[in-house]
Order: C-alpha cells, then structure tokens, then sequence
C-alpha cells in the first residue's frame, strides 16, 4: 500500500497541473512526460488531461474510450483523444483507477 501511495499522489498532481497548463493555452505534445498520455475531457467545455498509460488496460477506462470510438471514431474535434463525458465522472473513474 505505501508503494503505490507516491505514484498515486504523482498522478494527482500531473492531472491538476494539465488542467491548470490547458487553461494557460500553453499545452503541446511537448507537456506530457514519459509514460502519460494526453486526453481531452469534457461534453461541451473540454478540460486536457494526462492520464498514465497504464489505465489503458483498465476496464473503467476502456469503457471511456469505448464511448470516444462511439461519438468521434477517428475524427477528434480537439486534434487529440477526446473523451465525451463530464469532468466530474471522468475525475470520479480515474481516482478509482488510481486506487487499484
């Protein structure tokens, strides 16, 4: 348990300072460290965010991206992966992807 509680808090901080980087403009592919991936969030006002890439493999996430391929397949409005839900919910999932 106290292995996984650094990565855990990395995690939080990388997420809350995509978001802070998105609302700047400043973010470029250049922004996300090695191992993270940068996704957009949100249903009308879309939030950036970088997720590790090990919840690919999650069953919460895959869902999530299953809804992406649904609404957008190839052709994401932001240029990047674009996830159509709430910030709220996708915030609520990866905490609990965090915890695992």
């Amino acid at each position: 348990m106290g292995i996984r509680l650094p990565g855990f808090i990395l995690a939080k901080q990388i997420l809350r300072q995509s978001a802070l980087t998105a609302k700047k403009g400043a973010s470029t592919s250049l922004d996300v460290p090695k191992g993270f991936l940068a996704v957009y969030v949100g249903e009308t006002q879309r939030k950036r965010f970088l997720v590790p890439v090990s919840y690919l493999n999650q069953p919460l996430f895959q869902d999530l991206l299953s809804r992406a391929e649904e609404e957008f397949g190839f052709n994401h409005p932001m240029g990047g992966l674009t996830i159509p839900c709430e910030e709220n919910t996708f915030i609520d999932i990866t905490s609990r992807l965090e915890r695992s």
